[in-house]
């Protein structure tokens, strides 16, 4: 595994570049790179063999045709050996029925944990927590969730989150609380004195307007 962008300091915020890497995974090598030009969703699991992470991976493995519908890639990460992950992903598949179709890096140096701040400073030890970057199709970090050990995610919001994201990008607006595909979007206010003294009807204001998503609108990513 060659190491994560040296000059990088911090874990990576909202909007920043995607720290780039390399390493082995359960499917052979893999570097960010190679998900240019598709959405990326990397996650870290605390260790293999706990009943949380299997759960998880149980559900993402389920969905993951889903997340492929979407144009996004699945990559999981934890400090955890190719051996574990091999045995881990086997016992998975034995004794639940389940085949887990994307690769799993080992990151026995921690290098990728902590260039993203999957691992704290003050962590008691090198089990990280379950940290999601959602990584566009520039590299860019569009999104990012964190959760503690002892709760799994929820794979369905991660569906409903990269559906917002995606939707927004390509039609210039944003989503409600709860939104889900198909379902109204906000629209851009318009800023003109014409438009903010309009009458509205009820349930909606000059800057809060909603609709079906447009067409011919977006920021092209």
């Amino acid at each position: 595994m060659t190491d994560p962008s040296p000059e990088r300091r911090g874990p990576p915020l909202l909007h920043d570049p995607a720290p780039a890497f390399r390493a082995r995974t359960t499917m052979g090598d893999r570097a960010l790179a190679d998900y240019r030009g598709q959405w990326l969703l990397l996650f870290s699991h605390p260790a293999d063999f706990t009943p949380v992470c299997t759960s998880e991976f149980i559900a993402f493995a389920r969905a993951a045709a889903r997340f492929e519908a979407l144009g996004c890639a699945l990559l999981a990460l934890s400090v955890d050996s190719l051996f574990s992950h091999f045995a881990w992903i086997r016992s998975i598949h034995a004794q639940f029925g389940v085949k887990v179709p994307f690769p799993i890096i080992e990151d026995p140096s921690m290098a990728i944990a902590r260039a993203y701040g999957m691992i704290a400073p003050q962590a008691p030890d090198a089990a990280m927590v379950r940290a999601v970057f959602v990584i566009d199709p520039e590299g860019i970090i569009r999104a990012i969730t964190w959760y503690p050990m002892t709760t799994g995610r929820n794979v369905e919001e991660l569906l409903r989150l990269l559906a917002a994201l995606q939707v927004s990008d390509a039609h210039d607006v944003s989503t409600p609380e709860g939104w889900r595909p198909g379902d109204a979007v906000i629209l851009p206010p318009e800023l003109t004195p014409e438009a903010v003294f309009a009458p509205q009807a009820p349930g909606a204001d000059w800057y809060f307007r909603t609709g079906p998503v447009p067409q011919g609108r977006g920021k092209g990513r």
